[in-house]
């Protein structure tokens, strides 16, 4: 368009040259250099314009993150899409840009959050066992560089309306089928997102376009199937805490056996160091150690100890050996 302008410009310029003369008569000589002048500077500026512009018609700016893909008359030029930077391009040449960057397309109940604004765009998909769940999902893709200009001329620019989204509904729905819906919302899921991408993955790499990655992100299950999975969740948690109580009070019944055992075994010990010339012994020690804490303490003021026929106390407690 551009390049058309400064042709034009050159055109219009070289007839008003032709078209300004002058005559030589010395009467009319300071019309002739007044002519002379308009003539000269109508020369430079309208070339040096038409110059300017045709140059620029030359040089296009592809920006980061992009790639042109050049038409001539309407020609898709295939082997010829430029990448991002300052590049020489035909001036007949229209040049399409078209992003290479990561995109992220988004199905979401939430109305502000998906691509879809103003309403709900969640995906609402059987399971395996015939119940239907809306799930949220997002997709990370970015359009291959060697299939830009194929992409333009088979699909168009609005691929990601025309190619994106309808494959992932596709790819999402086969994969869910092949689930029941608990498994989708608890230990399967990532073994199901993983399915998505396998089947996405495909479609798109067919069409020019790379997936990245696939992030299930909610998954909205029937109002009477979520009751049930927290019941059994409650249910099972109960479990779990009854069970932790019946393993505290094992613990604590063998602490006490332990306990009984050591007990009973250390009396049994010291009955059999009872017996005997050494076991009387311990006996008259712990008699005599006791009649001196009795002596000693404050709320005694009179001690009674045993004695024999003439009433003399007796301070040895006999224990006749076996």
């Amino acid at each position: 368009m551009w390049f058309i302008i400064g042709i034009v410009i050159a055109i219009v310029t070289f007839l008003i040259q032709r078209s300004i003369t002058y005559d030589v008569d010395t009467e009319h000589f300071r019309i002739v250099q007044e002519k002379r002048g308009i003539k000269t500077a109508t020369r430079f500026i309208g070339f040096g314009v038409a110059a300017v512009i045709i140059i620029l018609s030359l040089i296009r700016v592809v920006p980061a993150g992009h790639v042109g893909v050049q038409v001539l008359w309407g020609k898709v030029l295939m082997d010829a899409t430029l990448s991002e930077g300052l590049q020489l391009v035909n001036p007949f040449v229209t040049l399409e840009m078209l992003s290479v960057r990561t995109q992220v397309y988004t199905m979401s109940i939430a109305p502000e959050e998906g691509a879809v604004r103003g309403r709900s765009d969640a995906i609402s998909a059987l399971t395996k066992d015939g119940l239907e769940i809306d799930m949220d999902l997002s997709i990370w893709f970015h359009l291959r560089k060697a299939k830009a200009a194929w992409v333009y001329q088979k699909i168009g620019k609005d691929y990601v309306e025309k190619i994106v989204r309808p494959a992932s509904r596709t790819a999402i729905r086969n994969a869910t089928v092949r689930y029941n819906a608990v498994e989708i919302y608890s230990e399967k899921r990532r073994e199901v997102a993983d399915e998505i991408d396998r089947q996405l993955r495909k479609d798109l790499e067919e069409r020019g376009i790379a997936l990245e990655r696939v992030l299930l992100r909610n998954v909205k299950l029937p109002p009477k199937v979520k009751a049930a999975i927290e019941a059994k969740l409650e249910a099972e948690q109960e479990a779990q805490k009854m069970e932790f109580v019946l393993q505290k009070e094992r613990k604590e019944a063998e602490r006490k056996k332990v306990e009984a055992e050591g007990i009973a075994k250390a009396q049994n010990i010291i009955a059999q160091s009872l017996t005997g010339v050494r076991g009387a012994r311990y006996l008259q020690w712990q008699y005599l150690r006791t009649l001196n804490n009795f002596a000693q303490s404050q709320n005694n003021t009179i001690i009674i100890t045993p004695f024999d026929k003439s009433l003399t106390p007796n301070l040895f407690y006999n224990v006749a050996p076996k």
